[in-house]
């Protein structure tokens, strides 16, 4: 016999599409809305182990896929750059990378942090120092990689070879930085990592013409 969907699992994911479309009113239709978020919602289920937050997740993933379309489009955002990250397992360097980024540009940056493994997990440890520069950790999950999202993007940033091949478009900036892996690392040695990323994130906002925050003493914070 099959088993419908439960009723307010299903009113919840209306309400989230009724958000978007009031969002992106003009720009994308109900249907296209629609089908953005059932992509997102498959891809985020496919070999997660935890699915419960797969919904909201979704929602996420699909109004970060819908402004990138638009800023492909060449229409105007509320940001004024687009950074991709992308790892291979999604629970480390990118995840640290993008919650820098959000926060020494106050949020000036749209910035993603894709894998071309992610299972919309991260790891505990990486999960511990994000949270100490007082970013939440629930919004710093994995993405899969999209191409709408790599369309949009002014630069994508690829940490180191084992991401395998990335279809970088035409006329989208590229670097590739090679970083210490912190999954499973010592608290410390994260910490030392997330330093490393934070100077590169710096460096590439200064590129970028987006100022960045002061220095703070976040990424040194050891408790």
């Amino acid at each position: 016999m099959k088993t419908s969907p439960d009723w307010a699992t299903q009113r919840h994911a209306e309400q989230m599409v009724d958000k978007l479309c009031a969002e992106f009113d003009g720009a994308f239709d109900r249907t296209e809305i629609e089908g953005v978020m059932r992509d997102s919602n498959a891809r985020l289920s496919d070999g997660a182990r935890v699915t419960d937050f797969i919904p909201l997740m979704a929602y996420r993933f699909t109004r970060e896929r819908l402004n990138a379309i638009n800023r492909a489009r060449g229409m105007e955002t509320s940001t004024t750059r687009d950074v991709v990250y992308v790892s291979l397992s999604g629970g480390g360097r990118g995840q640290i990378a993008a919650a820098l980024t959000a926060q020494l540009s106050g949020k000036q940056v749209s910035v993603h942090s894709a894998g071309t493994a992610a299972q919309a997990e991260i790891d505990p440890q990486v999960r511990t120092v994000i949270q100490e520069l007082g970013v939440d950790p629930d919004q710093a999950f994995a993405r899969p990689v999209t191409g709408d999202v790599l369309r949009g993007a002014d630069v994508i940033v690829t940490m180191g070879h084992s991401v395998g091949q990335i279809a970088i478009p035409e006329g989208v900036r590229h670097e590739d930085w090679r970083i210490g892996d912190p999954i499973g690392a010592p608290i410390d040695e994260i910490r030392r990592v997330r330093a490393d990323i934070e100077y590169r994130v710096r460096a590439l906002l200064t590129q970028l013409d987006v100022p960045a925050v002061p220095d703070r003493t976040a990424a040194g914070t050891t408790t």
